[in-house]
């Protein structure tokens, strides 16, 4: 697709078509009323968000679709990340949203408590390869007992390390906690302050000492299966000092140094010093490791890490989940045609080699294996996806609490650990925070 075709992205208010739409591959015309046209085809919308390459691949697999469907019209409502939620939510709440949606994993517990407010795709089963998809995969858009979403992809956290800043430094990757804890003094030492051994957000660094005190304390800090703080004070205290002791420990990068260098939340591989690996490791979604790559300079060699496990930790404390979902609405009026779009665009063989990893490693078997025969699996990503699938059945990685990405939830502990990082309170004051005010605020979100 050419660029200047690409930026011509629809949005489109609360129910309304959007004429752009009638400029794109794969979107079917309307007019002002939303209607078809030319003819009365039966149209669908759709709606996603995501970067060009996702846009430009999913409007392929969208035409593709309609070319297998003579009189069905896709409708593709598209966009940026930042909009898409607000203008998702609006839809909902009006009864307008879309036929076939992408979601967040977490979304569910906003639009869908009672397991009601998206179609159950259960009642489309025979329109779905449900046995494409692992058992656990599809446990993870079921709700009070429906099938509200599938899971397109599944993510997790990992450890990557460039392996050429470690070799400057003639220093072994870390491969146990203490090791990382060690790290950032020794690499200061070798290569000079402004070498560190990780870099990450600050939510990065937040979930890398969750799964530190997961593994000692047994628990994360939203209780999976209910509104409430799981962590007792002992846990929380442990989770701020873990945090504190990357980042005065020279482990990780200062949330100070962040902001200073274009923003706290700039992007670690726009990070000129991750770029020249001054900056040697980052801890981040195995979906990102293409992009985290691909700015480095050819000096350096980025490489997996293993996993830090404390000895009898029942949990890894690896955070993993879906990547993203796709759901139907419930006021669909074509649930079954939606569900044979969302089955085509995650279970078939057509639908793998169009859409790539354009939304992470699929879940579905038979695409995972149409990417490994057509070589489209970086080996580090393979890597990567292989070291999760193994934590995944041993039982080491849990399904997080979906509250605890919860919008009002994420801010707050944000605010919780910037007051930490810029010195504005004690790590025992932040510890009580921590559980007496987001379990007030878990309560009042449930």
């Amino acid at each position: 697709m050419k660029p200047a075709l690409l930026q011509r992205r629809t949005v489109l208010a609360a129910g309304m078509a959007g004429a752009a739409s009638s400029l794109l591959p794969g979107c079917s015309p309307t007019g002002p009323d939303g209607s078809a046209s030319t003819g009365a085809p039966t149209v669908l919308r759709f709606a996603w968000w995501g970067g060009a390459s996702r846009h430009e691949a999913t409007l392929k697999a969208v035409a593709a679709f309609e070319a297998a469907h003579p009189g069905v019209k896709i409708k593709c409502e598209y966009m940026g990340f930042n909009g898409y939620l607000e203008r998702l939510t609006t839809q909902i709440a009006g009864g307008s949203e879309p036929d076939l949606m992408q979601i967040n994993w977490a979304w569910l517990a906003m639009f869908s408590k009672r397991g009601n407010g998206f179609a159950d795709l259960l009642q489309q089963r025979q329109h779905l390869a449900l046995d494409q998809f692992e058992a656990e995969d599809v446990q993870t858009g079921m709700v009070a007992g429906h099938l509200n979403a599938l899971p397109v992809s599944y993510s997790a956290r990992v450890l990557l390390w460039n392996q050429a800043a470690f070799d400057r430094a003639n220093m072994a990757l870390p491969k146990t906690w203490e090791e990382l804890f060690a790290a950032g003094a020794l690499m200061r030492t070798r290569l000079g302050p402004q070498a560190y051994p990780l870099d990450g957000e600050l939510y990065d660094m937040m979930l890398l000492s969750q799964s530190y005190v997961q593994q000692k304390h047994g628990t994360p800090y939203v209780d999976p299966a209910s509104p409430r703080v799981a962590m007792d004070f002992a846990a929380a205290l442990d989770w701020v000092r873990t945090y504190r002791r990357l980042v005065d420990g020279h482990v990780a990068t200062p949330l100070k140094l962040r902001a200073s260098l274009g923003g706290a939340d700039k992007a670690t591989e726009q990070q000129q010093d991750w770029v020249v690996g001054n900056w040697a490791g980052n801890y981040t979604w195995d979906s990102v490791i293409g992009l985290r790559a691909a700015t480095l300079d050819k000096k350096q060699r980025l490489v997996l890490g293993d996993y830090p496990t404390l000895p009898g930790a029942k949990n890894s404390g690896m955070f993993g989940r879906p990547t993203v979902m796709l759901a139907v609405g419930r006021n669909s009026k074509n649930a079954a045609l939606a569900a044979e779009l969302l089955s085509y665009l995650l279970t078939s063989r057509e639908a793998a080699l169009i859409l790539g990893r354009t939304r992470g490693v699929p879940v579905a078997k038979a695409q995972v294996e149409v990417l490994l025969a057509a070589k489209k699996l970086p080996p580090l990503e393979l890597q990567a996806h292989e070291q999760i699938r193994q934590q995944r059945a041993a039982g080491q990685i849990a399904l997080p609490a979906p509250l605890f990405e919860h919008a009002r939830l994420h801010k707050f502990m944000r605010e919780v650990f910037e007051t930490i990082a810029y010195g504005k309170t004690g790590d025992e004051d932040a510890a009580r925070r921590l559980i007496t005010e987001g379990n007030a605020l878990l309560q009042r979100i449930k």
